[in-house]
């Protein structure tokens, strides 16, 4: 079937639907914001570093801006409704963390910006670089601490993030993953190592 020449846009499909909480200094104790952002990605794995990219008119680059943090949180089925709700509502107005019952929790490494209890996954970042490309500004974090929900370890620290129930972004409309369909490798992966692997993929 043949292709339709579109104008260039953004439609890179499917990415992570995440939570982004910031922080900086208050006269009264840290100020926090959690935004939802769905253009975020992997930089480079030695040393670990990832991306968020945000327009200057949110709360959260202001927020960033002045501590050189954040943290991203990966979301599940369960806090589908928070994400959504925290990418249209902006933290100038209300605290969202309050709206949404997020609990906030210390990141290791971090000074204002906080983790969120509720999430499978956090990778608390510190600013590295700032990239101002249009409409939006990248920062790109290097990730001084993870933390993984214990029910998501197995026995050997394996990390089962089939387990999670993650959700993702497609073009408007959020989706969960599905079944798991193979691994890094698969396919130069002997019969009977592929259904080893995969049964304990499924299992």
């Amino acid at each position: 079937m043949a292709f339709v020449t579109m104008k260039p846009g953004t439609l890179l499909s499917p990415v992570p639907a995440v939570l982004v909480s910031s922080g900086m200094p208050g006269e009264s104790g840290p100020v926090c914001n959690v935004m939802t952002a769905a253009w975020t990605g992997t930089v480079c794995s030695d040393p670990p570093m990832v991306s968020v990219s945000v327009r200057p008119s949110r709360y959260t680059y202001e927020l960033i801006e002045k501590s050189g943090e954040f943290v991203i949180s990966l979301t599940d089925r369960k806090l589908l409704r928070a994400a959504d709700y925290c990418g249209v509502r902006s933290g100038r107005e209300e605290d969202k963390f309050a709206r949404c019952g997020l609990t906030k929790v210390p990141a290791q490494g971090m000074a204002f910006a906080p983790a969120i209890a509720e999430s499978p996954v956090y990778l608390a970042c510190r600013v590295a670089e700032r990239l101002a490309p249009g409409s939006h500004v990248i920062y790109i974090g290097r990730v001084v601490s993870m933390g993984v929900r214990e029910d998501l370890l197995s026995p050997d620290g394996a990390i089962r993030l089939d387990r999670a129930d993650l959700i993702a972004y497609s073009h408007g409309v959020y989706t969960a993953l599905g079944e798991t369909l193979g691994f890094f490798g698969f396919s130069v992966a002997s019969p009977k190592v592929f259904a080893r692997r995969m049964k304990q993929l499924r299992g």
